[in-house]
């Protein structure tokens, strides 16, 4: 039983920013990959952006340049920064925590983000 909870979601308008956080009280998460992922109805869960236990980051096709992930191991919380927000980006965002050794991997309920037309 893990629990992620994720926290920042919301109506913007097109071109409008947003800030998601993702919060957990397990020990683990300073030795954990972290990351985001999206669903829209109708469609596939795609990567976000992801932050290994290093600082090492990567980001979809679809965000490069307008998000920004980071974390904050002593709060055990990861950020999703998203400036320049299009209607495209409207869907659930998830949060992702697990091991890189393939040993775990686990995901939050997930918190709505639109980007109104």
């Amino acid at each position: 039983q893990v629990q992620l909870v994720e926290s920042g979601g919301g109506l913007v308008q097109p071109g409008g920013s947003l800030r998601l956080s993702c919060t957990t009280s397990r020990i683990t998460f300073s030795i954990s990959a972290m990351g985001w992922g999206r669903q829209a109805p109708g469609k596939e869960r795609e990567l976000v952006a992801g932050i290994t236990k290093r600082g090492t980051t990567n980001y979809g096709d679809s965000v490069k340049g307008r998000f920004t992930v980071s974390r904050d191991n002593a709060k055990n919380t990861m950020y999703l920064q998203m400036n320049s927000l299009k209607p495209e980006d409207t869907a659930v965002y998830y949060c992702r925590m697990w091991s890189e050794s393939g040993y775990y991997d686990y995901w939050g309920q997930g918190t709505q983000v639109t980007v109104s037309s």
